[in-house]
């Protein structure tokens, strides 16, 4: 075999459709679009439009549910409140509030509230004021001596009732 010899197998290429290049072709003229109408123009898709048949995504069920007034809470983990201590961005002789979590940096916005998850250990003895911990977070804390104090959360409304 040579260079020369090598070529592809039989159908791997095929030649390009000329559409719109004289009626000698067998697509000239309209290019098999037809006669006038929207599909005829250019620029048209007509995504999920099925002649008027339903459309498939009209077709099935639709599933799920968005609750309009949940809740959202920044996380945080109690390695990462020890790594803060560590460093000296937060307290720990002091109670940790979530205004202390928001200044350090730890937390971008409360959100709803903090909540504080256990992932990472703690060592250190802290009191923590926060709107919610998990049980395993909570068990992690007063294990190392400290404690979790649960509070309310504050409405997202209470800055303007303030005034």
């Amino acid at each position: 075999m040579k260079l020369n010899e090598l070529r592809d197998n039989d159908g791997a290429t095929r030649t390009k459709k000329r559409v719109a290049r004289g009626p000698g072709s067998g697509k000239g003229k309209t290019a098999g679009r037809g006669i006038k109408g929207q599909k005829s123009r250019s620029g048209v898709a007509i995504n999920g439009y099925e002649g008027g048949q339903m459309p498939l995504y009209m077709r099935l069920p639709k599933r799920g549910f968005n609750k309009p007034n949940r809740k959202s809470f920044a996380v945080v983990n109690l390695g990462l409140i020890e790594k803060f201590i560590g460093e000296g961005k937060l307290d720990a002789s002091a109670t940790i509030t979530e205004d202390a979590l928001l200044a350090s940096g730890l937390v971008r916005r409360k959100l709803d509230g903090v909540r504080i998850l256990a992932k990472g250990e703690i060592t250190t003895k802290v009191d923590l004021a926060v709107t919610g911990a998990s049980k395993s977070a909570v068990e992690a804390v007063e294990k190392a001596g400290g404690s979790v104090q649960i509070i309310a959360p504050t409405p997202k409304n209470a800055d303007v009732a303030a005034e």
